[in-house]
């Protein structure tokens, strides 16, 4: 059976159709969801696109966190959905409280765009999916740098080798909560499914994805 997953889009989102792409690839059957929704279809995954949702303005995510899709999305993964945010969308995750710390400015000031290694660190409901390997997926954020609030994640994407070209907390790309029903990160696997985009480790990492769900 193929997944169904919601993408949605915002005013800014610029990685939507990237994200389509990957997610048909990687064995789902994608949907675009408009911010302005207040429900959702069924679904078996909501997916938070890169972009730069509103223009960033205030803080890259913090006028997303308001939009009138939220309520829906948040009540579907507390029911047991799955969400996952890539760079913007990790920032919005991040920014309504789903999940605990925060995203700021990368340590040198600058705009960073990169090929990285990640890989998984710790025991979470993602290890059998994503551990054992690394990554080599893009990056390109100007507030990437993790800043953790009063929990510490127990299990993480992490920049390899430290230290994280944004100064990130622990070296931390991405993490997830306990439950496996949130799931955020700064790099983008929709930007390394194919090889005209000269690397394919993003398709494996989607399909990994794909795998969990499948699997919950």
């Amino acid at each position: 059976m193929r997944l169904r997953a919601g993408i949605v889009v915002f005013p800014g989102s610029n990685c939507d159709r990237d994200l389509y792409y990957a997610l048909e690839r990687a064995g789902f059957t994608p949907f675009y969801l408009w911010h302005g929704d207040h429900r959702l279809p069924p679904l078996e995954a909501v997916f938070f696109p890169g972009g730069f949702s509103y223009g960033d303005y205030l803080r890259a995510g913090a006028i997303a966190r308001f939009a009138q899709i939220m309520p829906a999305v948040e009540n579907f993964w507390r029911k047991g959905g799955f969400v996952m945010g890539i760079c913007n969308g990790f920032q919005i995750i991040l920014e309504a409280g789903w999940l605990p710390g925060a995203l700021r400015k990368n340590s040198n000031g600058r705009f960073i765009s990169q090929v990285v290694s990640v890989s998984l660190y710790g025991s979470g409901p993602l290890s059998d999916y994503l551990g054992g390997r690394s990554y080599r997926l893009p990056i390109a954020h100007a507030e990437g740098r993790y800043v953790p609030g009063t929990e510490i994640p127990s299990w993480s994407l992490r920049y390899e080798p430290a230290p994280a070209p944004n100064g990130s907390y622990a070296s931390i790309a991405g993490f997830g909560n306990e439950e496996g029903t949130v799931f955020g990160l700064m790099p983008h696997p929709e930007r390394a499914c194919d090889p005209y985009q000269g690397q394919s480790d993003g398709l494996d990492f989607l399909r990994a994805i794909a795998r969990y769900l499948q699997n919950r």
